[in-house]
């Protein structure tokens, strides 16, 4: 059975991690000054080390990137119905306030998924009705082509449409794409190994302290920890501006004024 860390709140992570590698790193101190100095310990030690420094440099890189192209996805998608509602405007009526009508609609779906975390059931009810919204906006769209075949306002109108709808579904994967659970479970993995090795080395040597092992195990916590939080769009602390939509969903509703 895999532990998947997603299920998990963060708080909870971060303090079980920390007691585990505090008490990896007590046994290994425990060890050390049972066990007499080998001299390959130091050496032991840094290359773990290093390979930990490695493994939180390239974890990060990759929670990085998803959190750009998370934040990159919400700017697109809301250029993109702001384009479409303004060339909407532009159709002849009744269509051009229909259009208008779902474009508000949509963007209101749009920020519902994005502003909180949804459980499964409600983050599909959202796709559902944004769906529906895309279909009703098609039918407008075939209506007003099957009248008026010119580039304006139809042709725009249509080409708009369809960039809005895939960047929506850009925006959805965006969302859904998450750095592996067992990158991080290998991750927490050589954190434990790499605490071992420096309590044994503490304990092995002349003057053993705790402090310089504990401060290190805080301190790889703590990146660990926000690099988790970099890579839930939903929880934590760090957040991906839904400035964009909260804009654009303002605009489409002043239209109306």
């Amino acid at each position: 059975m895999t532990i998947d860390l997603n299920d998990y709140q963060l708080l909870p992570i971060f303090l079980v991690s920390l007691v585990v590698l505090l008490t990896v790193a007590e046994i290994g101190r425990w060890l050390g000054e049972r066990g007499g100095g080998e001299e390959n310990v130091p050496t032991l030690e840094g290359a773990v080390l290093g390979l930990l420094a490695l493994m939180i440099g390239f974890t990060f890189a990759m929670a990085l990137s998803r959190f750009e192209l998370r934040r990159d996805a919400v700017l697109d998608e809301a250029n993109a119905i702001g384009t479409t509602a303004l060339r909407a405007r532009l159709l002849p009526a009744p269509h051009n306030a229909e259009c208008v009508k779902s474009l508000n609609d949509y963007v209101q779906v749009g920020l519902d998924f994005t502003q909180r975390a949804l459980s499964p059931g409600e983050l599909n009810a959202a796709i559902t009705r944004s769906n529906a919204i895309q279909e009703a906006l098609w039918h407008q769209a075939k209506a007003v082509a099957a009248t008026d075949t010119g580039m304006v306002p139809t042709g725009l109108f249509i080409q708009s449409l369809n960039e809005m709808i895939d960047n929506r579904e850009k925006h959805l994967n965006a969302i859904r794409d998450r750095v592996p659970n067992i990158v991080f479970l290998t991750l927490y993995g050589v954190a434990a190994t790499a605490s071992a090795f420096a309590g044994y080395a503490s304990g092995s040597g002349e003057r053993p302290s705790r402090l310089p092992v504990c401060v290190m195990i805080v301190l790889v916590c703590s990146v660990i920890l926000m690099i988790q939080d970099l890579d839930r769009p939903f929880a934590g602390f760090i957040f991906n501006s839904q400035q964009p939509m909260i804009d654009a969903a303002k605009s489409i509703s002043s239209f109306g004024d």
